[in-house]
């Protein structure tokens, strides 16, 4: 059937007018995007492995102890998830994938810092403007349904192969939570909160910051755990284009069809994800 409209052919037109006249722009980002996730692999490799699991277990214990970390009830919370990110990591370390696995946790820490410096700010400005939603919502439901490898198209064409197309297709598809939950989270805020502080006479500003941002603290917390989990279920995918880590072990593992290999690989991702997904939901929680 002949075409009756040509969409794709306006996109890449589209596509091609803006690398055309932004490609100074693209050169910058890709610089900075390169340098910051070398320079983060640069310092976390030349720590020894078991400082760092010495760290993350420590920092591990403390988010799911808290105040109560040197008491019995607390040593009892966070014991379990201790254990936990000491034999997990200790089994990343000894499969032999210690730099992978550092190399895809700077990715999602990149990542992530990157889609919550844009997600929250849209998320506070979709929850307290209608228009603004209005607007921002479908784009949102676009990024979701839209599947991954579609956003490597446009990624491999503005920053061609290596981490940055990689890291640029993770903060497309993982901002959606953080922009959704945050707005509502606000817009769960009970109006008569609200209400009394302009009643008290609290600014614009005092309310957002000491009344709508605390109270919706929570949710907020959930949005980014959801956009650290999508980033990390993005690194596969990321490595089509280049992006370094345990997903271009799994993606070897499929080219070369060495089941060891990509499961080995796959296991040290969901490692990762567990111990990511504890200790922000604990942080969520208190």
């Amino acid at each position: 059937m002949e075409k009756l409209i040509d969409i794709g052919k306006y996109i890449e037109i589209g596509i091609n007018a803006l690398e055309e006249n932004f490609s100074d722009l693209w050169r910058a980002i890709d610089n900075i995007i390169s340098w910051t996730v070398d320079s983060i692999n640069d310092v976390f490799l030349v720590i020894p492995f078991y400082v760092i699991i010495i760290l993350v277990t420590l920092g591990a214990y403390y988010a799911k102890a808290g105040k109560k970390s040197l008491k019995k009830e607390g040593i009892k919370d966070g014991a379990s998830l201790a254990f936990f990110v000491v034999l997990g990591l200790i089994l990343v370390w000894a499969m032999g994938y210690w730099e992978e696995a550092v190399q895809t946790t700077t990715l999602v820490i990149v990542s992530t810092f990157i889609a919550l410096i844009f997600g929250i700010p849209l998320g506070i400005w979709a929850a307290r403007s209608n228009t603004a939603n209005a607007v921002i919502r479908p784009i949102l439901d676009l990024m979701q349904t839209m599947p991954a490898f579609v956003y490597l198209i446009p990624a491999i064409f503005f920053f061609s192969v290596g981490n940055t197309p990689g890291v640029i297709a993770t903060v497309i598809f993982s901002l959606p939570p953080a922009v959704r939950l945050t707005s509502l989270g606000i817009r769960n805020v009970p109006s008569d909160v609200i209400e009394a502080g302009y009643a008290f006479g609290a600014t614009e500003k005092q309310i957002l910051f000491k009344i709508q941002l605390p109270l919706a603290k929570t949710t907020i917390l959930a949005g980014i755990n959801q956009v650290i989990l999508l980033a990390l279920s993005m690194v596969v995918i990321a490595s089509m284009v280049g992006a370094k880590g345990l997903g271009s072990i799994v993606y070897q593992g499929i080219q070369q069809n060495n089941i060891a290999k990509g499961f080995e690989a796959g296991l040290g991702i969901v490692v990762l994800a567990i111990i990511l997904d504890r200790i922000t939901q604990s942080i969520g929680k208190k």
